[in-house]
């Protein structure tokens, strides 16, 4: 009887000792927007010449007509001293044929450490925000690029409709070809 209680014990310290996670530990602080607890839309993290930077674009869900916030952090990778030169951010269609010219959003300083620059897109498509800036007589320049609003699902769909024209068409024929007798062909 005490073998008994003794496995049935043990059975439940060991089926109680499991735990399941129901949140993402360890996620980077400089992530989150002071606004809102929303993870960024995109993030890059590169390596470009002396600086490493970090480059955000906010909200997760950028939409045409709204507010987005762009925010740069740059350190040195030898002294990890943070940026302090003006940075130039800038904006271009990212289309096939669209226009390619390039919109100046500003120029910042840092606060914290940290450059932040508001835009606003009129449209809902790709594009390509760029930072630039230089330090020791050196250009940096980082491209960021961006999708507001929801992708269109329809060339998947026109794909999809043309291969199987595509193969419909083809047995056609070649079912007209077997129908045709050979005396005549």
């Amino acid at each position: 009887m005490n073998v008994a209680k003794l496995l049935l014990s043990l059975l439940l310290l060991l089926a109680s000792n499991t735990a399941w996670a129901h949140h993402v530990l360890g996620r980077p602080a400089y992530i989150w927007n002071e606004d809102s607890r929303t993870p960024p839309a995109i993030l890059v993290e590169t390596l470009i010449g002396h600086y490493t930077v970090n480059m955000m674009l906010y909200p997760a869900f950028p939409k045409a007509g709204e507010e987005s916030r762009v925010k740069l952090y740059a350190t040195h990778l030898d002294t990890h001293a943070p940026l302090s030169e003006p940075v130039h951010f800038f904006v271009r269609d990212d289309t096939w044929f669209g226009d390619q010219r390039r919109e100046a959003l500003g120029t910042q300083i840092p606060t914290d450490n940290i450059y932040r620059q508001i835009v606003v897109f009129n449209e809902e498509s790709d594009y390509i925000l760029t930072a630039e800036f230089t330090a020791n007589n050196e250009p940096y320049i980082v491209d960021l690029p961006i999708r507001i609003g929801e992708r269109t699902t329809l060339w998947p769909l026109l794909l999809a409709i043309g291969i199987m024209g595509g193969v419909l068409g083809w047995v056609a024929i070649q079912k007209r070809r077997r129908s045709i007798p050979r005396s005549l062909a």
